[in-house]
């Protein structure tokens, strides 16, 4: 279906088969045992990220709905939002980010693509795919951090001081009553930020100093398991290759063959609404595509998800000769239809608390395509670990806080036999190199390069055929910003009758943010209050309430 077929003055386009007329009432129909509600009402998805994919998908799977009365709008050329991966050998591929997963929590991710058809192997679901897959290749970091010597720090003991166990207890029992606002600085002492723990911790989960925390207790609480073997990254789950090609384009395909309608290039400026009966209806949704505005008229039983706000907003991208441009929510427009929602009321939040300052939210990563297999082997012979075992690399004396890590090869399904790609970030992209004199923003493909072999002391003859893109994200943690309770507003927020939301800005009581699973559960959490799905949504796993768990981190709080 094209943006012009969307745009009608019928409710929605003739070709999807449903009557024109306005009665509400659905019909029921079977489709291989399975009741399938061929609903006249429809369901508008505003984003293409992991949390609309997923929505459409319990929408399907739990809700009986007909794929066809789905449709998802997508201002990107391809659906996945922040999981992507894409490129060539030739070109250079591409990934803005790469998030790590664990088969300990991810209750709801884990629910969905148990559901999900794996594409390479029959009869698996993706979950048994990737399940089998960290079976053969479990984290063992050997090198997880590296020291200006390039000599590999010894990470058995967190470093604590006892005033720092002191203050970290004290920051993971507060509530968050008494934590409001209040960033992580207001609770640790400028010692704790220079433990070996904190340079695994911040550079696992992308934290800062100054950011949440609230946002920084709940991590501990929620990863508690991983505190006792942060060192290793034991863990760690990855996926058999890059997260857009072994988590997006399965689900993509899954909801192609339930004939739920994709339609990319399409950006939504606007919403229309009226109030009735003392909520908010969305009535109409105004799109750009091709040149061409027009407006998707939306019923008062239609439903309409948004995602609101975006992590890899205004993302620019670079080269081995140019750095990316310095782009800003302008030039993106990710937060346009939060802001325009939050005029409705405190009850739609308030974006400005997280995307107005950059310099807060930004860091920079780049990815590597190689095809001489050089350094590949140089890093196992330095670290021990082969790719896709060791995790994370952080050079902690750093000016940039550099990270890479080397996954194992093939990291994306067209990738050629002789081809190898690695992907890393920097957590201070605004600091001059310790071996390149200009701040990484400032910094092209070959000069990452350069600043990446000082840490290393490789020759930088075995990357002269190398492909460094560099990414700049500014809002890329603006998740992580100090914030009160009321800044994100709930999946499904009080005064709304067909609207949800769906991103890493709805407030989810003691889920963790920047995680594919935030976005997984807001779409569930939204699509079974909205359909009123009587099913139980799986709980967040409470490890944290563990004495076992709760013993073996203290033992670590005290090596």
């Amino acid at each position: 279906m094209t943006f012009s077929e969307a745009v009608s003055s019928q409710p929605f386009p003739q070709d999807f088969d449903s009557p024109a007329s306005s009665d509400s009432s659905a019909e029921t129909i079977v489709v291989k045992d399975r009741t399938v509600v061929a609903a006249k009402s429809r369901a508008y998805l505003v984003g293409g990220g992991i949390g609309s994919l997923a929505a459409a998908a319990f929408m399907i799977r739990d809700g009986g709905w007909a794929g066809s009365s789905i449709t998802i709008l997508e201002s990107l050329p391809l659906m996945g939002g922040s999981l992507d991966g894409a490129g060539t050998a030739e070109s250079g591929y591409s990934l803005r980010g790469g998030r790590m997963l664990t088969t300990d929590n991810y209750e709801c991710t884990w629910d969905l693509f148990k559901s999900i058809p794996s594409l390479e192997h029959k009869g698996l679901s993706v979950f048994d795919e990737t399940v089998a897959f960290n079976e053969k290749l479990v984290s063992n970091s050997m090198a997880r951090l590296v020291d200006r010597r390039r000599a590999k720090v010894p990470v058995k003991s967190m470093g604590f001081s006892m005033q720092d166990r002191v203050e970290l207890l004290k920051l993971a029992t507060a509530s968050e009553d008494v934590l409001l606002a209040s960033p992580i600085t207001d609770w640790l002492s400028p010692q704790f930020f220079e433990t070996e723990f904190w340079f695994m911790w911040a550079t696992t989960f992308a934290f800062q100093p100054w950011h949440s925390a609230v946002e920084f207790k709940r991590y501990l609480h929620r990863f508690m398991l991983e505190f006792s073997r942060i060192e290793t990254l034991a863990g760690v789950k990855r996926t058999v290759y890059n997260q857009y090609d072994s988590l997006v384009l399965p689900l993509l395909t899954w909801l192609k063959g339930q004939g739920v309608h994709l339609i990319n290039g399409c950006n939504v400026t606007d919403i229309d609404h009226r109030y009735q009966g003392g909520q908010v209806v969305l009535t109409g949704l105004h799109c750009l595509q091709d040149g061409k505005i027009g407006v998707i008229a939306v019923e008062s039983d239609d439903l309409v998800f948004i995602q609101n706000g975006s992590m890899t907003d205004s993302s620019s991208l670079g080269s081995m000769t140019i750095a990316p441009e310095k782009w800003v929510k302008q030039e993106g427009g990710g937060w346009t239809l939060w802001e325009k929602l939050a005029e409705f009321g405190q009850q739609f939040g308030t974006p400005s608390t997280f995307n107005s300052c950059v310099a807060m939210s930004c860091w920079e990563s780049f990815t590597v395509t190689l095809k001489n297999p050089m350094f590949f082997e140089e890093m196992f012979r330095f670290s021990g670990n082969d790719a896709g075992i060791g995790g994370l690399v952080t050079f902690k004396d750093s000016n940039w806080l550099m990270s890479i890590v080397l996954a194992h090869q093939p990291h994306f399904i067209n990738q050629p036999r002789d081809v190898q790609v690695f992907w890393g970030y920097a957590l201070f992209p605004d600091r001059v190199g310790n071996f390149v004199p200009k701040a990484m923003a400032d910094c092209n493909g070959a000069e990452i390069l350069l600043e990446l072999c000082g840490h290393l002391r490789f020759d930088l003859e075995m990357l002269a055929s190398a492909n460094c893109i560099p990414c700049r994200m500014p809002y890329i943690t603006s998740m992580f910003m100090p914030r009160d309770l009321s800044d994100r507003p709930l999946p499904v927020p009080p005064d709304s009758k067909n609207l949800a939301l769906i991103s890493q800005f709805v407030e989810i009581p003691g889920d963790v943010v920047f995680t594919v699973e935030y976005s997984v559960r807001a779409a569930q959490m939204a699509v079974y209050e909205l359909l009123k799905i009587d099913r139980r949504i799986p709980p967040i796993t409470p490890h944290d309430h563990s004495l076992h768990t709760q013993f073996e981190a203290l033992i670590k709080a005290f090596s």
